[in-house]
């Protein structure tokens, strides 16, 4: 082999062996800020990992806003249609936060089975309910209808 074919071969062996080792450290790092979404269903069903950023989102539940009177904190209940995950929250809630209307929270599930969220959004306009949590919540309601027609076929 002629040493500039040679040369130029190393070189394309280096080009290849450094982008390689960008990838994989670029993909291993970008793992660690992956947020899965989980319904209140899924969570339940202990689909979703324990201290581990993740999303959770669903309807506030009416009623379960409950306030603490010397700090920030606060903690409600996000229901699905079929299952309910009380969700605790240190911080100011966005101003279209409101019961029966949807929202999403970030943060880990904790060893109790209590989300403790690090943000929360909400819905910012009448019409609007985030895709997931609309997906989420019409498959909760087909599920729960399906094991409704099941359980009402049983007894017949």
């Amino acid at each position: 082999m002629k040493p500039a074919r040679k040369q130029r071969l190393l070189v394309v062996v280096f080009i290849v062996v450094i982008a390689s080792l960008v990838v994989g450290l670029l993909s291993y790092a970008l793992r660690e800020n992956i947020n899965l979404f989980y319904t209140p269903s899924q969570v339940a069903a202990g689909q979703a990992p324990g201290n581990t950023q993740i999303r959770v989102g669903g309807m506030v539940v009416v009623d379960s806003l409950e306030r603490a009177s010397d700090s920030l904190d606060s903690s409600f209940l996000v229901s699905d249609g079929a299952a309910t995950l009380r969700i605790h929250y240190s911080g100011i809630l966005p101003d279209l936060f409101a019961e029966d209307e949807a929202a999403v929270a970030t943060g880990t599930l904790g060893d109790d089975g209590v989300f403790v969220a690090q943000q929360v959004l909400a819905k910012h306009d009448e019409e609007y309910t985030p895709p997931e949590v609309a997906d989420a919540m019409q498959q909760a309601i087909d599920n729960k209808a399906k094991a409704s027609t099941a359980a009402k076929g049983a007894y017949e």
